[in-house]
């Protein structure tokens, strides 16, 4: 059965870009350089800084990102340290090439899921986004961590390009032994912000009919899938994360953001510097989290307001939920 999941008040969740290297050039890249720099962070800062996020009274879940992660030659020691110093949970993002031979030098014990991007139950519309080789060395690198005992999970970022091949990803899926499934929804920001690139996010109808049904479609197959929330009626409640949970998506130039949807702008509430954490001068992303807009999300409504519509008397005909507001339907 469907289930909204509320936010976690008892838990920290790190999203730590331990680089912004990558050797791919994806067509829907969120990271931008002119906000994010080009580092890749020292083990011995990563570890430093990961410290700073784990607090003993509450569960910390890490997710190290990129660019590509695994490009970075220490990942196996960060992992084996963030476990050290009392990260419940870790997770490598990853576009499937697992460079460093990083599944020989971690176990199934030290990393609770490699989860790959793959935006393509074929090749080519896959390879049309990610770039060329991509399909191939994605699906593959699943099946090595499959095989060698790796939980592994599946993002798909949904769009325009790519939304005529989700309803084909049950059995993809199922072949490659992914465990959990995540639907995303396509932000506009880093190379999906240029000029034209707003027409890629779905429409509301595009979005239901076809991202619920499906989801659960493969959750019946027995596959966990979750997807953003996106959108309430205008009598739903609107919920913000900032105000209640604990989320940090970490940059190496020191940036720590607190939503997502900030990130091409320097709207940062938080920053690492000398090895402390400091409150950035107002205003900052923190000072919009408590207004209150008949569209839902204040973010969403500066950055990319192209997805609310609006009835003939003005008002919005819908709320944009939090980004980090998830439906989750468990395999049965």
């Amino acid at each position: 059965m469907k289930k909204t999941v509320s936010f976690s008040k008892n838990a920290v969740n790190v999203f730590f870009h331990i680089t912004t290297r990558c050797n791919l050039k994806c067509a829907h890249c969120y990271i931008n350089p002119d906000q994010h720099g080009n580092l890749t962070l020292p083990a011995a800062t990563v570890t430093e800084w990961l410290e700073l996020f784990c607090a003993p009274d509450k569960t910390a879940n890490l997710i190290l990102l990129g660019g590509e992660p695994t490009l970075h030659k220490d990942l196996a020691r960060i992992i084996k340290e963030a476990r050290q110093i009392g990260y419940g949970s870790v997770t490598i993002d990853t576009n499937g090439y697992l460079f460093n031979g990083i599944l020989d030098q971690v176990t199934p014990q030290e990393v609770d899921y490699f989860s790959f991007s793959l935006d393509g139950a074929t090749e080519a519309t896959n390879d049309r986004i990610r770039g060329a080789g991509c399909y191939a060395a994605c699906t593959q690198g699943i099946k090595q961590a499959v095989k060698k005992g790796f939980a592994a999970s599946l993002i798909y970022t949904v769009s325009r390009q790519n939304l005529h091949e989700l309803a084909d990803m049950p059995q993809l899926l199922s072949e490659l032994g992914v465990s959990r499934f995540f639907i995303q929804v396509i932000g506009i920001r880093g190379r999906s912000a240029g000029p034209g690139k707003d027409t890629l996010q779905l429409t509301r109808r595009q979005w239901e009919e076809n991202v619920p049904p499906l989801a659960e479609k493969i959750a019946k197959s027995g596959i966990t899938v979750t997807y953003p929330r996106v959108f309430l009626e205008p009598d739903e409640v609107f919920e913000c994360a900032g105000n209640t949970a604990e989320n940090y998506f970490i940059f190496p130039n020191g940036r720590v953001y607190q939503c997502p949807l900030c990130e091409d702008h320097a709207l940062h509430s938080l920053r690492i510097e000398d090895g402390r954490i400091s409150n950035t001068p107002k205003i900052n992303e923190a000072d919009l989290f408590s207004l209150d807009i008949p569209q839902g999300c204040v973010i969403n409504k500066l950055v990319q307001g192209g997805n609310i519509s609006y009835n003939a008397n003005g008002k919005p005909a819908w709320k944009i939920a939090c980004c980090l507001l998830k439906e989750e339907i468990p395999a049965g």
